[in-house]
């Protein structure tokens, strides 16, 4: 059951809004006068364009989450509430989870794959941040502009869904024969281990290298972050994680790469629809209470 009654509450004043402003992107939850909350998102480094926004309509409320929060605040009218990040994630995390009618155990792994990844448990009224990695949305653009000339997210996540990484990644199956290790043959033995061979060889004429080489970006990714939040699950004592965050906004490549090593390692595993704006909505929901 969800922990704090994180229902969608009935329309309040002149509405509100939550701001979650990250490293890279603002993402806005902005409940109308008609009740109704919409999401959106801008450009982080753009904070008179994400004020605008957030004021359009003027909210009785403005929940501020995120490392830009306090930057954003300055640009604002008025005295918006500040919320705590983690708390903010936990509370829409709640409101999502009912909304998708997912109700994990009490106590569960809670991702937020942005530029980076965070990685908090939810345990009952309180979340607390326990670990995560430098790894995110931030690598796979960077290792995109760096290796095939895009910094576009939403090409490189293209390029993925149609891409085959065991061309670039080493696999166990190309080092060992079947049953002469016991490790399953579609394993990865090497992020890129075979993309040296690949640049080697006639690449620009090869239609795939591409979307091979964005696959493989997001198994680096996706395999790693999946691999600690195995290892925080266990040494915490929990079964369920639940993945959210804009790097896995319209990236199926990633949730199924993700989502099937964090199954192969015991977890039991939920993704938040709208996932990326769980800070907002929980900024929003927590400045409303």
């Amino acid at each position: 059951m969800p922990r704090r009654g994180t229902e969608v509450p009935e329309q309040r004043d002149q509405g509100a809004v939550g701001i979650d402003v990250g490293a890279t992107l603002a993402k806005l939850a902005i409940r109308g006068p008609d009740g109704q909350i919409r999401f959106s998102f801008s450009p982080a480094g753009d904070l008179a364009a994400v004020a605008e926004r957030a004021t359009n309509g003027a909210p009785a409320r403005i929940g501020l989450t995120g490392a830009g929060g306090a930057d954003l605040s300055r640009a604002l009218p008025g005295a918006p509430t500040p919320v705590n990040e983690f708390a903010a994630w936990g509370a829409g995390a709640d409101a999502l989870l009912l909304k998708q009618e997912a109700h994990p155990a009490e106590r569960y792994l809670l991702v937020s794959m942005g530029t980076g990844t965070s990685v908090m448990l939810a345990d009952g009224l309180a979340v607390q941040r326990v670990g995560g990695t430098a790894l995110g949305g931030g690598t796979l653009v960077g290792l995109g502009a760096a290796l095939l000339g895009t910094a576009k997210f939403t090409e490189l996540a293209e390029l993925a869904a149609s891409g085959d990484r065991r061309r670039i990644d080493l696999m166990v199956s190309d080092i060992y024969r079947p049953g002469e290790i016991a490790l399953a043959g579609d394993l990865t033995a090497a992020n890129l281990g075979k993309l040296a061979h690949q640049l080697d060889s006639a690449t620009e004429h090869d239609p795939n290298y591409r979307p091979d080489v964005a696959h493989a970006l997001m198994a680096l990714v996706g395999e790693n972050v999946a691999l600690v939040c195995a290892g925080l699950r266990a040494a915490l004592q929990v079964r369920h994680v639940v993945f959210g965050g804009s790097t896995l906004r319209d990236n199926p490549a990633l949730v199924e790469i993700v989502g099937a090593i964090s199954r192969a390692t015991g977890s039991q595993v939920e993704f938040l629809a709208d996932g990326e704006y769980a800070g907002a909505l929980g900024a929003l929901l927590l400045a409303e209470s």
